[in-house]
């Protein structure tokens, strides 16, 4: 990891009250200068005051992003901010957030000083003021950006992306021998359009391996690195449902495009039409079947069932059922977290490691040192 900039070193790790005002509020300042609006629906309603602050989402999450120039009339929004960040348009997207949070909570001090941060750093940044040089000599001439997914150099080594291979002017129309574009933002339209959840500028990142993988890695804490991301409270706890819902997304991409291969035509449904005598395909809808092996889908619970039904069968009812719960307040968390100036809430990786890890260990209890005797069986 790449030690952080001074600004963001200062806001994140000193113990001032401005620190700990950007952190209370952290997400309202990402929101502010996010390329890409979150897609799926934030419910807020499990967050009254009496449990630890919860980022939960419904329907499915994805990311959109918008036009270079704003439609007349809008204020900038997003990746747009960057083509025009005169201080008139900055104010305005400042009192934006506030009228969308309800609050007046914004420092305008920290707002520039986050965008001179990115200016000199971010590499998405640099294509977006590409473009706007580009307007700006050429105002009549239609412009668009084609970001690129491909990498020029060897993409194992996860070094980060220059702005060459990022990001692509295109002047005037389209050239069809160009090949495919991944995400392509014209000058101005008042359409929003998707990001693919596996294209490399989506975080943005390179994947070499799978998502699982990448994700458990980057957010397990390093020593002598000072990851900004795992210190961002809130703003943390976006990042891991934005990090679930591509690594779903990507089982539910193989599961949909590997339909044969899971042999779900066996499943009932399309069998039994064919047997009732419907032959018209017109009349059958093209049906995705989720196997019993995607977590949490019907023939996944329904195979538990029947496993928990054919144990009761064979051995009989069972004499204990454990439920067994999470607590914050757990020592091993509390010892980590307080080290950290940071609250349980704030860590909920950490949270369902120590939760495992005491669950494996009353597993071992039981199943080897048989605390409870000998075990017959067990679900």
């Amino acid at each position: 990891m790449k030690d952080p900039s001074r600004v963001l070193e200062s806001l994140y790790f000193d113990d001032t009250e401005r620190s700990r005002h950007f952190l209370d509020n952290i997400r309202r300042y990402n929101n502010m200068f996010c390329f890409t609006s979150l897609g799926g629906k934030v419910d807020r309603s499990l967050n009254t005051g009496s449990v630890p602050p919860v980022f939960k989402i419904s329907g499915q999450n994805y990311h959109l992003i918008g036009s270079l120039v704003p439609t007349e009339g809008s204020i900038p929004k997003f990746a747009q901010l960057y083509i025009y960040d005169t201080d008139n348009e900055i104010n305005n997207r400042i009192n934006s957030v506030r009228e969308d949070s309800n609050s007046r909570d914004i420092n305008e001090e920290i707002v520039v000083e986050l965008k001179n941060m990115l200016d000199q750093n971010n590499v998405l940044v640099n294509c977006f003021r590409m473009a706007r040089t580009e307007i700006q000599s050429n105002p009549v001439v239609e412009v668009k950006m084609n970001l690129i997914g491909k990498r020029s150099k060897d993409g194992r080594t996860y070094n980060l992306p220059t702005a060459h291979e990022v990001a692509a002017l295109i002047v005037g129309d389209l050239n069809p021998l160009m090949g495919d574009l991944d995400i392509l933002i014209e000058t101005r339209t008042g359409q929003l359009k998707r990001i693919n959840q596996l294209n490399p500028t989506y975080l943005p990142l390179q994947i070499r391996i799978s998502p699982k993988e990448y994700f458990s890695f980057y957010i397990h804490e390093k020593v002598n690195e000072k990851h900004t991301l795992l210190y961002s409270r809130r703003l943390f706890q976006q990042f891991l449902v934005d990090a679930y819902t591509m690594i779903e997304s990507a089982r539910l991409v193989y599961i949909r495009t590997h339909q044969k291969a899971l042999r779900c035509e066996a499943y009932q449904g399309l069998s039994d039409a064919l047997t009732r005598g419907e032959l018209d395909p017109t009349a059958r809808g093209k049906r995705i079947i989720l196997p019993s092996t995607f977590t949490g889908g019907a023939r996944y619970m329904i195979q538990n069932y029947q496993d928990a039904m054919a144990i009761c069968k064979h051995i009989g009812y069972p004499h204990i059922f454990i439920t067994f719960t999470s607590n914050p307040k757990w020592p091993e968390i509390e010892r980590y977290v307080s080290h950290r100036g940071l609250k349980a809430g704030d860590r909920p990786d950490i949270v369902c490691r120590v939760f495992k890890m005491k669950l494996d260990a009353m597993i071992e209890d039981i199943k080897t040192n048989k605390v409870f005797g000998e075990i017959c069986g067990g679900i």
